[in-house]
């Protein structure tokens, strides 16, 4: 009994002084033999593959990188370009019906003041504590821009006439600091300002007792050409806007570059 343990202590140190070293060589030198997969050698060969693997995670890991930042570049040449999104070929629109009203100097105003002027045209009036402050602050930025331009002109016309007197809108005017003397603060028959607006325009206007301000009304600027046409540029999918935002600086310079394509 004692000589088999013996000699099988015997196999076992022979084995690890031979085999062993050997193996650890493998291991050291990856050439170790899988067992597990038909006898299939992972070695040099299969570290070769890893490094290239690794190679080629790193480039793709570059290539993502370079993906996001310019696609970052696309995303902001969209926002600085933001204008882009509509055509900047005006479609001509609807002849602007005639019209017969009051200055603020007591003058009497028609299509015939603006023949031959490129004009804008918006409806307001005077008490309104909303949207006409803003909308006359911006049309002051037009009007800066043409301001010494004899043919362009601005149409202001009151939807609230009974109060808007000559009088009132002098005062308005000059509280403005309004100094083009093409543009003009509108009033007359309450009638025919509505359906100007409505009809003539397509601008809804009207007295609306719920509203703080007893009326409502788009805060949108109309260009008119010299022919006296409504004049618009078109969206992205070819449609005409037909007006301008006069609440947003976007509207507003979209509006005084269209301005100067007609001067």
């Amino acid at each position: 009994m004692k000589t088999k343990y013996i000699g099988l202590a015997a196999v076992i140190l022979i084995f690890a002084v031979i085999f062993i070293p050997r193996i650890h060589d493998r291991i050291k030198n990856g050439t170790v033999v899988d067992d597990s997969r038909s006898g299939s050698v992972i070695g040099t060969a299969a570290t070769d593959a890893v490094e290239k693997e690794n190679v080629r995670t790193s480039e793709s890991d570059k290539s993502t990188l370079l993906s996001n930042e310019e696609l970052e570049i696309i995303n902001l040449d969209k926002e600085a370009n933001s204008l882009s999104n509509e055509s900047t070929t005006l479609e001509t629109l609807q002849q602007v019906p005639n019209f017969s009203f009051i200055n603020q100097n007591g003058e009497t105003i028609t299509n015939n003041f603006y023949k031959g002027k490129v004009y804008v045209v918006e409806f307001f009036f005077s008490t309104c504590p909303s949207i006409c402050p803003i909308m006359n602050t911006n049309m002051l930025k037009v009007e800066e821009q043409f301001l010494d331009n004899s043919n362009f002109g601005i149409a202001s016309i009151s939807i609230d006439p009974e109060y808007d007197t000559v009088e009132v809108l002098k005062e308005y005017a000059d509280g403005y600091e309004v100094s083009h003397p093409n543009w003009n603060f509108l009033t007359g028959d309450k009638q025919a300002v509505l359906k100007l607006s409505n009809e003539g325009f397509n601008l809804y206007a009207a007295k609306a007792e719920n509203e703080a301000d007893g009326f409502e009304h788009s805060g949108l600027f109309a260009l008119i050409d010299a022919e006296g046409n409504v004049r618009s540029r078109k969206d992205k999918h070819g449609n005409p806007l037909i007006y301008y935002n006069g609440l947003e600086d976007k509207g507003v310079q979209m509006l005084i570059e269209d301005i100067k394509k007609l001067l």
